[in-house]
């Protein structure tokens, strides 16, 4: 039996009611005037087992393409590339102190940052067109 897994990309979960970035970064528009955001079950599965996250402070503006949160594994360290432009207003502190809960629920209690939207339109992907860029 091979120790990695068979890339399944359509066996990934890409919920229905978020939107996504090209960078496997997803934004839940839903709360509001607060975007809150993550990264993809894609992007956990590539970095595997997360070990430390170095969040911004709350407060701090950021723009769309900004590298704003730094990813580390033990195979890379990635930034996570803000998808829309805002205010920061939440740091998820339970990430930073516990890294692999973005890997196990990359889409629930792994959420990253809450942003303040300057743009109530940012340009993101749909679920369908986002399972398009990981197939």
């Amino acid at each position: 039996m091979s120790e990695h897994n068979e890339e399944q990309p359509l066996n990934l979960d890409i919920p229905s009611h978020l939107e996504y970035s090209d960078d496997h970064v997803w934004v839940n528009l839903t709360d509001g005037e607060l975007a809150v955001v993550g990264i993809t079950e894609y992007a956990a599965e590539q970095f595997g087992e997360l070990v430390f996250v170095d969040l911004p402070e709350a407060g701090e503006h950021v723009d769309a393409g900004d590298e704003i949160v730094e990813l580390e594994s033990s195979k890379a360290v990635q930034p996570l590339v803000s998808p829309v432009s805002g205010t920061i207003r939440y740091v998820n502190r339970d990430v930073a102190d516990d890294p692999s809960v973005i890997n196990g629920d990359p889409y629930g209690e792994g959420w990253i940052l809450k942003i303040e939207l300057d743009d109530d339109e940012p340009e993101l992907l749909n679920a369908e067109q986002y399972a398009k860029v990981v197939r």
